[in-house]
């Protein structure tokens, strides 16, 4: 277990692969921790550097009091990246880790040549419906939401596996402080001018199914992006890395190989 000690909070980070290898980053959604990238990493080139990390408050992260500003979650990032001596990386964000990509890339291009904007948007929902979701978890806790986010995740066919427990309690399992903390960086989040300006290679990934980021959402943000190709897997929610593993390492693989990263 890996544990780095930044300025504002402790994150818990992974390394697979190459620890000599061209950097490839990983960032997690709302409700998630760094096992996400699971079986991604299985399928990605072993010569490849593999980083990943659970944000504050998830995971074996340490868990400052809410709210937090995506600002917050940023700086958490690049203060992990600049004591790793990471630079020029692929960063691979998801919902929540894909808007730290986009505010990482506008803030410290130093750190990422090549992104991939995955199930995520400039914006993703109404504050008010956030606020109303920081209210609940703190009245009611994780468990009480479970199965409405389950919706949102997954789609139909997954939800009917086994496996879908394991991600039910990987969300129960979020400390509420931390959950209520990254709702309210989510809402106060609006990202559309700082990515419009970006320049660097930009692959999008969507789910057909994703209840939480729609397609058309997630679109929208990687056509305001000059060069950017939109992908889309059928049959997937909101995390599908987790239901699609291979045709969503497929797409990063060919992604890396077209950006020279491999």
């Amino acid at each position: 277990m890996r544990i780095a000690k930044l300025k504002h909070a402790s994150l818990h980070w992974r390394q697979d692969g190459d620890p000599n290898g061209a950097p490839v980053v990983f960032a997690n959604s709302l409700g998630t921790d760094l096992r996400l990238w699971d079986d991604i990493v299985l399928l990605l080139p072993q010569h490849l550097r593999l980083i990943r990390f659970d944000m504050r408050g998830h995971g074996l992260s340490s868990c400052p009091p809410a709210p937090y500003a995506l600002d917050d979650l940023v700086q958490d990032c690049a203060g992990l990246l600049d004591m790793l001596e990471v630079s020029g990386c692929v960063f691979v964000g998801l919902s929540l880790g894909g808007m730290v990509g986009q505010a990482l890339a506008a803030q410290r291009p130093d750190l990422i040549r090549a992104l991939v904007l995955s199930n995520t948007a400039v914006k993703m929902g109404d504050p008010t419906l956030w606020q109303l979701r920081i209210d609940d978890v703190r009245a009611d806790g994780m468990a009480a939401m479970a199965d409405q986010i389950m919706l949102r995740w997954f789609g139909s066919e997954f939800r009917k596996s086994p496996d879908l427990d394991a991600w039910k309690s990987m969300l129960i399992r979020t400390p509420a402080e931390g959950y209520a903390g990254a709702c309210a960086a989510i809402a106060g989040c609006e990202l559309s001018a700082s990515t419009a300006a970006l320049t660097l290679p930009v692959l999008g990934i969507a789910g057909s199914e994703d209840g939480a980021s729609p397609p058309d959402q997630v679109k929208a943000t990687i056509d305001l992006i000059t060069g950017a190709r939109f992908e889309m897997i059928e049959g997937a929610g909101h995390l599908p890395c987790v239901e699609a593993p291979d045709h969503y390492a497929r797409l990063l693989v060919g992604f890396l190989k077209e950006v020279s990263h491999v």
